[in-house]
């Protein structure tokens, strides 16, 4: 997955490693995600904040007042991610999929760590009024307006899969009045529905020279 990674986000990485040693903390977490997005200072989550009214200072101000700092003597080696940091960076490359991109850019890792709602960046992010949704809005817009495509919402699951992937619902076409008007055929509709409606013999049979209309 990290090759999926682009150079943004690798710096983010590289970043929030930094910001957790600043703070005198073993482990990375969320909220130096948050830190390293803000410290790259360029890039669609940046822009996106930005659009959505974010102070960036500010915003690095709040996630410090809510971390704990340890003033001691940090060991510098390999810093674990927590779990939580873990599973927001797997969410970034789900987010990546549903834009159709091959690479894993700072918008798709603003996504997940906001899909991550009890989350320490989640938990800062939505005191400035900062959403899943409204962040998601401003990239479909940005998106649609460099000519690229949003992704589209699934259609609905129906209880017949099969036999709507092999036919078409008339009866929902006709409700939704998404059917051309057939003219001058009340006696041969009224004659079908007859038919169709004994308990044997039900299957009519339309004869006629080829397009005079029995489709």
């Amino acid at each position: 997955m990290q090759n999926k990674f682009s150079l943004r986000v690798q710096q983010v990485i590289q970043y929030s490693r930094e910001e957790a040693l600043r703070l005198g903390h073993d482990f990375i977490g969320t909220e130096h995600l948050l830190l390293g997005i803000i410290r790259l200072g360029d890039g669609l989550a940046v822009q996106i904040l930005h659009n959505l009214g974010c102070d960036l200072d500010e915003l690095r101000e709040s996630v410090e007042e809510m971390v704990d700092t340890t003033r001691g003597t940090m060991k510098i080696g390999n810093i674990p991610f927590t779990k939580r940091a873990e599973k927001v960076l797997k969410l970034s490359y789900i987010e990546g999929k549903s834009y159709s991109s091959d690479i894993i850019g700072t918008e798709h890792l603003l996504l997940a760590l906001l899909k991550e709602e009890d989350s320490m960046a989640a938990q800062v992010l939505h005191g400035f009024n900062v959403t899943y949704e409204n962040v998601k809005g401003e990239l479909d817009n940005l998106l649609r307006g460099s000519g690229q495509t949003a992704p589209t919402a699934p259609q609905e699951k129906t209880k017949t899969p099969n036999l709507d992937h092999f036919s078409r619902d008339l009866t929902k076409l006709a409700r939704d009045n998404k059917l051309d008007p057939i003219i001058g055929r009340d006696i041969e509709i009224e004659r079908v529905a007859q038919i169709l409606s004994r308990r044997k013999k039900n299957n009519p049979v339309l004869i006629g020279d080829p397009g005079v209309g029995k489709t």
